[in-house]
């Protein structure tokens, strides 16, 4: 992979004719506040759409990066769910060290909720050029989004049954249906609902935490004891019981999965705004504004994500994990833009362009990487394989965690040089054209 190019993307021929236009039309400057979004008519953001579904084959470049970068979030976020809180040997009472604690406070304060927001974002972002691509095509959206979202759905339900409770794809899926009811709705109204739907995540979480707080005592550490013991049995014993333990987690995070589906849709229907502008198409030219995100956000997003840490990892007990989530589902897309801009601004830079030439690659087969990073945890903590559920420190499962995620790089960079599309991307295009790729 050569040095990147201002822009990625195969441009229509009548765009050199209209850079002057396109220069100052409002849209060429995508971070100035959001609601500035709201002057644009429907004709001119089917205008500026248009710019941005021309990819002709060829791929925005920086989508991968920022998906290859998300991979590593994720998988850090991931296994500490899948290897289990690090238990002792008479009991199953957590006996983590002073470094695991602080390993994972950073987790909680850097990586969580921050990762899934940018893959997010990326989501309704592709949907700009999945909608392009169906319009070169000459073919109706609505069926490939169906056939696509269906093959998410399945797999997504593959995934959480069998691998990892905490699946998105299957929220994705649902989503996408949203996605596509929205999918003509003006950047003003999007941005408006976006903004609408975190503020109502956020004070349902606040009131509920709050309450919980002021009239809830601390779990006895018996009762935790206990549970934790009753949880790493399930997870270690038979492939039968890790299934059992899988649904009976997806029962229980329902009302999770609503909450967090919200932050979600929101930071979908940026990425959603942002693609019809062609914003990560040629993002080196709003290098200022980028700077000043990254400025203003980063304080922002780091307080109030060592606020959520604080709450969910201590000094405060337990009882405050849902306030700090109400204050992390406010603060994290901010520092989600930081990281992303952040990493955008990098790429022009020698060092930059390594970073892209390894982040690219798995980035355009990131959803084989994620359901692969579940595969592997599935076989080293559960009873599917070694059973190591509750034995492995925190510092130990992050170390691996970065083996594992170099690997992937490795074999990404591999197997991207010889094949378009990775396994399970293969299956997902062949899904929603509805023939071979």
């Amino acid at each position: 992979m050569g040095p990147l190019r201002p822009c990625t993307v195969v441009e229509h021929r009548s765009q050199q004719a209209s850079t002057t236009r396109l220069h100052h039309h409002p849209i060429a400057r995508p971070w100035r506040p959001l609601l500035r979004f709201s002057s644009f008519t429907s004709t001119r953001a089917s205008a500026d759409s248009a710019r941005t579904e021309t990819t002709q084959g060829n791929r925005v470049q920086e989508v991968d990066i920022l998906r290859g970068f998300a991979l590593l979030g994720i998988l850090l976020v991931n296994s500490l769910i899948m290897a289990g809180p690090h238990l002792g040997p008479q009991s199953g009472s957590s006996v983590g060290s002073h470094a695991d604690n602080v390993a994972e406070w950073l987790v909680t304060a850097l990586v969580t909720t921050k990762f899934y927001l940018l893959f997010s974002f990326l989501f309704g972002y592709s949907f700009t050029l999945q909608r392009a691509a169906a319009d070169r095509a000459g073919k109706a959206l609505a069926p490939r989004h169906l056939r696509r979202l269906s093959c998410l759905l399945l797999l997504g339900l593959v995934h959480g049954v069998l691998l990892f409770p905490g699946d998105v794809l299957m929220v994705y899926a649902v989503l996408s249906l949203l996605l596509f009811a929205l999918r003509n709705t003006s950047p003003r109204t999007a941005l408006w609902t976006a903004a609408g739907l975190v503020a109502c995540a956020a004070a349902c979480l606040l009131a509920w935490g709050l309450l919980t707080v002021a009239y809830s005592q601390p779990m006895p550490t018996g009762a935790f004891t206990t549970a934790l013991e009753r949880t790493s049995v399930a997870r270690r014993a038979t492939p039968g019981s890790v299934v059992s333990s899988n649904l009976q987690w997806l029962r229980d995070t329902l009302g999770w999965e609503i909450i967090y589906g919200s932050d979600m849709l929101a930071a979908i229907l940026v990425g959603m705004i942002a693609g019809r502008s062609g914003v990560l198409a040629s993002p080196y030219r709003y290098r200022k504004s980028m700077i000043r995100i990254v400025v203003l956000a980063l304080p922002f997003g780091l307080t109030g994500s060592a606020f959520m840490a604080v709450c969910r990892n201590g000094p405060l007990d337990p009882r405050w994990y849902d306030v700090g989530s109400a204050v992390g589902l406010v603060t994290a897309p901010t520092l989600t833009a930081a990281y992303a801009c952040g990493l955008l601004l990098l790429l022009p830079t020698r060092a930059g362009r390594r970073v892209a030439d390894m982040l690219a690659p798995a980035g355009r087969m990131a959803l084989t990487n994620y359901l692969t990073q579940s595969m592997v945890m599935a076989l080293v903590f559960t009873g599917y394989g070694l059973a190591q559920y509750g034995r492995y420190s925190t510092a130990v499962v992050l170390t691996g965690c970065f083996v594992l995620y170099t690997t992937q790089l490795v074999v990404s960079r591999w197997l991207m040089g010889r094949v378009r599309y990775g396994p399970v991307e293969w299956l997902l295009r062949m899904a929603t054209l509805a023939r071979k790729p």
